[in-house]
């Protein structure tokens, strides 16, 4: 590293330090970041769980800062992931159209190789960047065939290595990947996507029903690949890696991001940690994740590094209440504890996080902190801790937070946070006390009824004894306000929807929210000077004829498009000869739309002399892609 760089980065950390027993001289810290699949608000020890034990988890807090007002900017894993990594809200990826859902098997790389990253930072400042557990953002450009090399993929992004789960632990492939190559692949024998109930897939790990939901695989071949991968000791091996990472580039500043897969279903704990909380499977996978912490800091501690290492502990979002979060609340557990709503969903259950920060002599050990705080935030907060400026177009939405980890700032340093769940009619604001959430109900998850593994929504806050003013026999009141409110300062449990009582507040926060509704594309770097298409949000009715498949139109780009303008049925969409759409002269383009489950369509303009034609992209068996994609979230 350059003398001068050093030098600066040295002094920087002289300023920064609130003791005098700082060791600056030690130079930059080395960064560990974790980041837990699944893990609600509830689920540790130090925020109020009793039916788990996590001592080493709840040691992190007690050595460092425990975050109560902490949010994942999106209540879905792949968004999630996007935002860590790119500090750019998931509503602008994809060239504005955004990223909502899980990413499917077949995903390209979602993050743009041109985009600076939460690795490049740590990269231009001279560190060994490694990445090691869930992936999650697809591999490759256009459709990923899982031809080798995987790329671009976790190397093209500023990480110097990669193992892991390339997908996620409930979505096949089950194998693992290193760097750009399946682990054990055999050129005589490759990976080979077969599809849904295909003949020749390739077996994989028997569990039981309890451990929750599991798709089946759709890849042949590759049988040695398959065999390495164990579900049951999925946790083991990442910790066994990072431990191994670590030890190797001890001797340099390193980063490190630890993306685990406990506790995301299904729930397949090591056997040592089975039957060892009072939860079942959901609780013992707790125990798991907890024991991989130690490995880690244990590791950092024999390695002499631990007081030089800033870590960080957080959640890609809430808990979900699917089967192992059912059982665990029978048995007195609350993985988001007293707040509203799951995984997925807008409510604070589905992405206020655990989050610590531990950072000896930077740090002061013991302490909460209620500043607001996304995972968006990391790269901004990354780039001040190494010394480094990045363009506004490349920070985008996230802030310097690391005044919130050093020091106790009197004020919040944050104005607002947009919050994602999977349905872009819900994409919410948080300013200051409030909460907007511009529609009825959590726009996550669908399941009505115990049981169900998608179980969310009002009727699962009814199961769970969650109060909350618009919901009666767990649904929506036929006289709920259209839109929700929720003063978080006084009610942090949203048991009040006070919308109506505060017109003022709802104007304001509607107005700060309406840009990202439109989808704003000004800070993409390949955007360039290229102009918006249109200038005003859009609201669309909903098609007047009954369909098999639940199509909704909920958001464009052109002024005067409505549903009324197409036939909706079971087949698809069609235009409607008897409707023609007006206000569309002079422009072509595409208009991107989701279904009632999330899927996109999209509508393709083209102008031509005289009249505008249309072309109408549908996703194909439209209902089974919808069940695999909420299986694998």
């Amino acid at each position: 590293m350059n003398k001068k760089i050093v030098f600066a980065i040295t002094a920087f950390f002289i300023y920064l330090a609130p003791t005098p027993h700082c060791q600056s001289a030690d130079g930059p810290p080395n960064v560990v970041l974790i980041f837990a699949d699944d893990l609600g608000y509830g689920d540790l020890g130090c925020y109020g769980a009793t039916k788990v034990q996590t001592p080493n988890i709840d040691a992190l807090a007690a050595d460092g800062r425990r975050f109560t007002d902490a949010h994942s900017v999106s209540a879905v894993c792949t968004p999630s992931r996007y935002a860590l990594l790119t500090g750019q809200y998931p509503v602008r990826a994809n060239d504005g159209r955004g990223v909502w859902g899980p990413a499917p098997i077949t995903s390209k790389l979602i993050v743009d190789t041109d985009k600076t990253t939460i690795a490049d930072v740590f990269k231009k400042a001279g560190y060994e960047t490694g990445v090691i557990g869930k992936w999650h953002l697809g591999f490759g450009e256009g459709t990923n065939k899982w031809q080798e090399p995987l790329r671009p993929g976790p190397q093209d992004l500023g990480f110097d290595y990669y193992f892991g789960m390339p997908v996620v632990n409930s979505a096949p492939p089950y194998v693992y990947v290193e760097n750009d190559r399946v682990v054990g692949s055999d050129s005589d024998d490759p990976l080979v996507l077969l599809g849904r109930n295909a003949k020749g897939i390739t077996p994989i790990t028997p569990i039981p029903p309890e451990a929750a939901q599991r798709s089946p695989n759709q890849f042949g071949g590759a049988k040695k690949a398959h065999a390495l991968f164990n579900d049951y000791q999925v946790g083991t091996t990442l910790a066994k890696k990072s431990v191994e990472w670590i030890s190797e580039h001890k001797d340099k500043p390193f980063f490190l991001y630890l993306a685990t897969t406990n506790i995301h279903h299904p729930f397949t704990p090591a056997k040592q940690f089975q039957g060892t909380s009072g939860c079942g499977l959901y609780g013992d996978f707790i125990h798991e994740l907890d024991w991989i912490v130690g490995e880690v800091m244990t590791c950092l501690e024999e390695n002499g590094v631990a007081d030089n290492t800033l870590v960080i502990f957080t959640s890609d979002n809430g808990g979900m209440f699917n089967l192992g979060g059912q059982a665990a609340f029978k048995a007195g557990h609350r993985q988001n504890g007293d707040l509203l709503g799951f995984k997925f969903g807008v409510w604070e259950g589905g992405h206020r996080v655990p989050m610590i920060v531990r950072w000896p002599g930077r740090v002061k050990t013991g302490t909460t902190s209620d500043q607001l705080i996304g995972n968006v935030d990391m790269l901004a907060t990354f780039a001040a801790l190494t010394g480094q400026k990045i363009g506004k177009a490349q920070q985008a939405d996230s802030v310097n937070m690391l005044p919130a980890f050093v020091d106790e700032p009197e004020e919040q340093i944050r104005d607002h946070l947009v919050l994602a769940p999977h349905k872009g009619t819900h994409l919410s604001v948080r300013k200051g006390k409030w909460m907007y959430i511009p529609n009825q109900g959590s726009g996550g998850f669908g399941g009505k009824k115990p049981g169900d593994h998608t179980f969310a929504g009002p009727a699962a806050a009814t199961f769970v004894g969650s109060v909350n003013s618009d919901i009666e026999d767990g649904k929506i009141k036929q006289d709920a306000p259209p839109a929700q409110l929720y003063d978080l300062e006084a009610d942090v449990n949203e048991t009040q929807n006070v919308h109506d009582e505060n017109p003022e507040v709802v104007k304001e926060l509607k107005a700060l929210l309406a840009p990202y509704r439109r989808g704003i594309r000004q800070n993409s770097p390949k955007q360039g000077k290229q102009k918006r298409r249109t200038s005003g949000e859009v609201h669309y009715k909903p098609a007047k004829k009954t369909q098999a498949i639940p199509w909704r139109i909920i958001e464009g780009e052109f002024g005067h498009i409505t549903a009324d303008d197409f036939q909706f049925d079971g087949s698809g969409i069609r235009q409607n000869s008897k409707s023609k759409p007006s206000g569309l002269k002079g422009t072509s383009g595409e208009v991107h739309y989701l279904t009632t489950e999330g899927l996109p369509f999209s509508i393709r303009q083209d102008l031509g002399p005289t009249a505008a034609s249309y072309r109408i992209t549908v996703p194909r068996r439209a209902r089974d892609q919808s069940r695999e994609r909420l299986g694998h979230s």
